[in-house]
């Protein structure tokens, strides 16, 4: 097993937890070019209510206009990372890892296809079965029935010499009330959801964040290091 760092950031402004991640990704990318064995990072964090927009994201999925921003309290950010539009808040999973794919011996379609394998695992021991989605990323449920079709987890990642960063937002607790200022992921056709949606009862946001980080270690085969 490949042994990475584990770091549990809190709550944490997106732009101090992008830069922080920028930091990391950055000491691993040069140790690769230096041919330096680093070991990688697995961060999680939840965010202030904010919006974000991959770079390939259409910025016509963001609803709503600076003075109503203001207003609910948020930020927005046009990130680095792959996928359109999303909203990070508190009681949310984000992960963010930063590893070597090439050390894990996984291509990235294989390793985005193993981030929403992790939360499938996660929420099954919440009795919630989730599904891979063929035409989009993250974790989806009831994908047979198409007006029920709903999110849990949105993934956007970027990748350079195959060493990843940003990556998954797991809806534990989260106001998803903030999604109706969005197309979230694009999408106009399918909803969002949330582990306490979905069960009708407030999760235990510790045990979320353990089961989690148990669960991403087994399907990558990580020996997380606190």
């Amino acid at each position: 097993m490949e042994n990475v760092n584990f770091k549990d950031l809190g709550l944490v402004e997106y732009k101090e937890a992008w830069s922080y991640q920028e930091e990391q990704f950055n000491a691993v990318m040069d140790a690769k070019v230096k041919k330096q064995p680093k070991d990688g990072f697995l961060l999680f964090c939840e965010h202030p209510h904010v919006f974000t927009l991959g770079k390939s994201g259409d910025e016509q999925n963001f609803l709503i206009h600076d003075e109503l921003l203001k207003q609910i309290g948020a930020t927005y950010f046009q990130t680095n990372r792959g996928g359109d539009i999303t909203y990070h808040g508190p009681g949310q999973i984000v992960g963010y890892p930063i590893i070597d794919l090439e050390k894990f011996k996984i291509p990235l379609r294989d390793y985005i296809y193993k981030l929403e394998e992790s939360i499938i695992k996660t929420i099954a021991e919440y009795g919630i079965k989730g599904h891979h989605l063929k035409e989009a990323t993250g974790v989806w449920l009831d994908i047979d029935t198409p007006h029920k079709t709903r999110k849990i987890c949105a993934i956007g990642v970027k990748a350079s010499r195959f060493i990843t960063m940003h990556g998954f937002a797991l809806n534990v607790n989260t106001n998803l009330n903030y999604f109706e200022y969005i197309n979230p992921c694009g999408f106009t056709d399918k909803g969002v959801t949330s582990i306490e949606k979905e069960l009708g009862k407030k999760i235990d946001f510790k045990e979320a964040k353990t089961i989690t980080k148990q669960k991403i270690s087994e399907v990558f085969g990580m020996n997380l290091v606190d």
